[in-house]
């Protein structure tokens, strides 16, 4: 149930009727104040603006050209031309109950796409630092988002896994196995790295043998392929530890590594010459870009192949979007990293686009964000001012979690409580990061993000689980709870009902707009709302009509909490 967009089509229909273009925009949103009904159309300004009409006059003939008697109660013209609209209550009570009733509350988007989602995306041979968290929950949360709503997702795990430091890497593997030494971690492949760069550095027979292995990997050579999937397989396995622990979708089939485009580059520069996109300069292949200027305000040249012939990393995303056009069939390519690589992102595609492989209809979207930072407003560090390893992060949550919950006199059994500790801990994470707007830096701050006040995850969490307890204090039985009719007698029942019915706009906003934080808010808003109405509506104490109806309206809130902290990939639990 999306009422914008319901009542987006009606007006934007008799907007056209009472004469304005075909492409008009209602601008229907929710109203910022009850005074101003629950929904306003605040597009009839510019709309009359453009047909040389007083705004008032064309609103009153707008209105004259809907109907909206099933739907709402009231319409009003306010200020210079605003449309205000208060909901009918039956009509809310009815959706409430469909919403119920129906799989994934009535939500199902009208025309499926097949969207690419690419995120997470870490280094071969190097551990997940907290760097990779943005993109990793972030991506998973509108994966999930977009899925739920029936599209086909496809997620790219768009790992490190190609370039010349791998012949270093392959040879340094050989000499620990030949040295006995193989059975590593990837905790040991920090020091493993560092060791390889060493000897790279200080042993001139390794160094060449080094290079030798990186032509080889990259000419095909089955052992260095061997070697090279050892060191990916290791690296990916302690990887999706983490993502286990985060409760990510993320799985080994979806690794799509640089390496899976490394056979396509030479034909993209070769074809880039061909066209006259990329021309030679100093031994180098580049595509000068009128759209980019630089400091002297000449186009901007963009390198696409090296003078020593290596390939950089525009040259693969080209690749890659290509590859989500032509091999997945993708409608949509979605690629999650941080606001620094916009110019290269938006470089990339340019090419792709100017080189005309893929065509104006599939959607490259860069979903940036902005940075993580520690409370002196400087991105997070450990204490001694090195990387944070997400592993350390989380076990440190948990710590914190554990402290947290301990302090509380709750009665919950041992298994219960690590499952609590566990919730708390990965969800206050999560969530600290989710609800904030992506574009923007935050500061990480332990004390806020485990708090049970505020927009959090234990707040949101304990929500959800005193519903849960209403329940458990009665012995309603359910066919009569579905056979209610939901009535509302309170205006606390009716802004609960509406809230309720909101669900799907927050939804579609995250899947169109890669947004977390929007979801996040109206969850917030929800467990708000229903406290209100908890407060002032007796549930339990309620004439038995009455009590089923309210039942009913706690029962959605209750399903809607667990299904959007789901969608966060935030996990619920049932007593705290």
């Amino acid at each position: 149930m999306n009422i914008q967009s319901i009542l987006s089509d009606k007006i934007k229909q008799a907007m056209i009727s009472a004469g304005a273009e075909q492409n008009v925009e209602p601008l229907v949103r929710q109203s910022s104040k009850p005074q101003f009904g629950d929904y306003q159309a605040n597009g009839i300004m510019g709309a009359a603006k453009k047909l040389g009409q007083n705004p008032r006059e064309f609103a009153q003939k707008v209105l004259n050209n809907v109907d909206l008697s099933e739907i709402a109660e009231k319409t009003e013209i306010a200020g210079p031309g605003f449309i205000n609209i208060f909901l009918n209550k039956d009509w809310v009570a009815k959706n409430v109950d469909i919403a119920l009733a129906v799989p994934n509350f009535g939500i199902k988007v009208a025309h499926p796409q097949t969207v690419v989602i690419d995120y997470s995306s870490p280094n071969v041979a190097k551990e997940m630092h907290v760097g990779h968290l943005r993109s990793t929950i972030i991506g998973d949360a509108v994966a999930r988002a977009l899925e739920f709503m029936g599209n086909k997702v496809i997620r790219a795990n768009h790992v490190g896994d190609w370039g010349t430091q791998f012949g270093m890497l392959i040879a340094y593997l050989e000499k620990m196995e030949n040295e006995h030494a193989d059975a590593m971690e990837l905790s040991d492949l920090e020091a493993f790295y560092r060791a390889a760069k060493e000897h790279y550095d200080s042993d001139e027979a390794f160094a060449v043998k080094a290079r030798s292995y990186v032509v080889k990997l990259q000419s095909g050579d089955t052992y260095c392929r061997t070697m090279w999937k050892k060191l990916v397989d290791m690296t990916m396995q302690q990887n999706q530890r983490n993502y286990d622990r985060l409760n990510v979708t993320l799985t080994e089939k979806d690794v799509m590594g640089e390496s899976l485009y490394n056979p396509m580059l030479p034909g993209i520069v070769e074809d880039l010459k061909k066209q006259g996109l990329a021309v030679e300069d100093d031994g180098a292949l580049v595509v000068y870009l009128d759209e980019f200027k630089n400091k002297d305000g000449d186009p901007m040249g963009v390198i696409v192949q090296k003078k020593d012939g290596g390939f950089l990393y525009t040259t693969t995303d080209i690749a890659a979007a290509k590859y989500r056009y032509h091999t997945l069939h993708a409608d949509r390519a979605l690629v999650f990293s941080d606001t620094r690589q916009s110019q290269h992102m938006q470089q990339a595609w340019l090419i792709t686009r100017k080189a005309g492989y893929v065509p104006d209809s599939f959607s490259l979207e860069h979903q940036n964000f902005g940075m993580m930072l520690g409370k002196d407003g400087k991105p997070f560090k450990t204490r001694s001012g090195g990387t944070v390893k997400l592993a350390d992060l989380l076990d440190e949550a948990v710590e914190r979690a554990t402290l947290l919950i301990n302090e509380k006199n709750t009665a919950l059994s041992e298994q219960e409580k690590a499952e609590v500790i566990e919730a708390v801990a990965i969800g206050s994470v999560k969530y600290a990061d989710l609800s904030k707007n992506r574009t923007t830096d935050y500061v990480f701050d332990w004390d806020n993000m485990l708090s049970f006040e505020g927009n959090t995850a234990p707040y949101m969490q304990y929500a959800y689980t005193r519903i849960r307890s209403i329940f458990s204090k009665t012995d309603v039985d359910a066919v009569a709870l579905s056979k209610a009719k939901i009535q509302m007698t309170d205006d606390k029942e009716r802004a609960l009902a509406i809230k309720l019915l909101q669900f799907e706009e927050a939804v579609q906003i995250v899947a169109k707009e890669g947004t977390p934080h929007v979801l996040c808010t109206y969850l917030y808003e929800l467990a708000g709302t229903f406290s209100s109405f908890y407060e002032h509506c007796p549930i339990l104490n309620a004439e038995e009509t009455l009590k089923l109806s309210r039942l009913k309206l706690a029962q959605l809130t209750e399903k809607t909490l667990k299904q959007g902290l789901d969608l966060l990939g935030i996990k619920t639990v049932e007593k705290m």
